[in-house]
């Protein structure tokens, strides 16, 4: 399930502000994906919506921008080229890697895909790409200017219409196309490759796909979109190449830690992303979430609040103390799930809190568990597992609480009170 999508402005290459989505999914975020369109698109393209939206329904987050002078981006298109759209590509790959976490999959459709090629090299955290009717080289653009290349050379400058859009197109263009060299960036791509195309696109021929895969290392993939149109203008062709991406980045994203992630297990960072007023970036370990307060109390509702994760935490260690109990025992329960409550209560009036809780005083935090154990277990067992449910570790810790220590960054020293 797709969920929230933040806007995003961020500097582009020639200072302009660029304008640029972030879909999110509805649960915990699975990796950060990039997302480059077409020539003289927009990131609000058909294909474009309906490949983030499969994206974030498989628990990628996804985020897609305009280019300097392009859709909602500010910024003069003619003073743009293709060496100024790889360093629009850097700085979204950037804004990513400061606000939430640097993207690990790259996706690039037509020119995108080319652009995605280019530079995802100088990309570290960058596991996997993916291209979607490609060409494998940047100058292929100059056939979709058809005659008026000799008026570029010839004034400088032409209207060139694309798409039914007019641009004026410059020789400063035309000129960067040209030192723009893909094989070798292709064969030293050293990322896992995905080449995705249409055989009956008529604007990008299929020989293009058959380039980028033979100049590409293992491993990689090519994956025929059949009877699809270039810009993948039936739905049903956009779900499907979101799908087979989704499914194949799987292997090479978001499957386990890496060294230096594990090596920081046991620990969690948080920090700001900048967006909104409470909304920050959780990181632990390979995963990556958001956490955010309801739009009722000034949030951006874009994550659970943190006594959402509280209250998660103690739900998801009590069905997993309960397993285990179950499993040790041999018991024939298929199923146990857990509804957690949690609310702010005068502590003379929680009859059914522990004395220890109530003898507090004042105003204390109440969660409620609701368990359900389904499987056919007589009723003493049934209750048993119930008390086994009080000694789980995070049941324990929230009764008994718990020492916080302070630091200030940098010193590893308790910071003063």
């Amino acid at each position: 399930m797709a969920g929230k999508a933040l806007k995003i402005e961020f500097e582009g290459s020639k200072g302009a502000r660029l304008a640029a989505r972030l879909d999110l999914p509805a649960g915990a975020v699975r990796a950060y994906a990039l997302f480059a369109h077409c020539f003289t698109c927009s990131k609000d393209l058909a294909a474009a919506r309906h490949i983030a939206g499969a994206l974030t329904r498989d628990g990628f987050a996804v985020l897609r921008f305009d280019f300097t002078g392009l859709g909602a981006s500010g910024g003069d298109f003619a003073s743009t080229d293709f060496s100024s759209n790889l360093e629009d590509l850097k700085r979204a790959a950037d804004h990513l890697r400061r606000h939430f976490a640097a993207p690990a999959l790259l996706v690039g459709h037509s020119l995108g895909g080319t652009a995605a090629l280019a530079v995802a090299g100088d990309l570290p955290e960058v596991r996997a790409v993916a291209t979607i009717g490609a060409p494998a080289d940047a100058a292929h653009v100059l056939k979709s200017f058809h005659g008026s290349l000799d008026e570029i050379h010839a004034s400088g400058e032409a209207r060139v219409t694309l798409a039914g859009r007019a641009f004026t197109i410059r020789k400063d263009f035309v000129d960067d196309l040209d030192r723009h060299r893909l094989d070798g960036r292709i064969r030293q791509l050293r990322r896992p490759l995905l080449v995705l195309h249409a055989p009956l696109d008529e604007v990008v021929g299929i020989d293009n796909a058959t380039e980028i895969f033979i100049a590409a290392r293992h491993p990689k993939s090519f994956v025929s979109l059949d009877k699809s149109d270039h810009l993948l203008s039936d739905e049903a062709d956009a779900a499907y190449a979101a799908r087979v991406i989704a499914a194949w980045a799987s292997r090479y994203v978001g499957a386990g830690p890496k060294a230096a992630e594990r090596a920081g297990e046991g620990s969690v960072e948080v920090a700001e992303t900048g967006y909104g007023t409470f909304q920050v970036a959780v990181r632990a370990g390979p995963h990556r979430l958001l956490a955010d307060e309801p739009e009722g109390v000034g949030g951006l509702g874009s994550g659970p609040s943190p006594y959402d994760y509280l209250a998660g935490a103690l739900g998801a260690c009590t069905v997993m103390t309960l397993r285990l109990y179950a499993d040790r025992k041999g018991l024939p329960v298929e199923r146990i799930s857990t509804r957690v409550t949690h609310a702010k209560v005068h502590a003379e009036d929680c009859l059914d809190c522990s004395a220890q809780a109530r003898g507090k005083g004042g105003r204390i935090d109440r969660f409620e568990r609701t368990i359900a154990i389904e499987g056919e277990i007589d009723p003493d067992t049934r209750a048993r597992m119930l008390e086994i449910a009080d000694k789980c570790p995070v049941h324990r810790t929230l009764e008994a609480g718990a020492a916080v220590v302070t630091h200030a960054a940098g010193d590893g020293k308790p910071a003063e009170a």
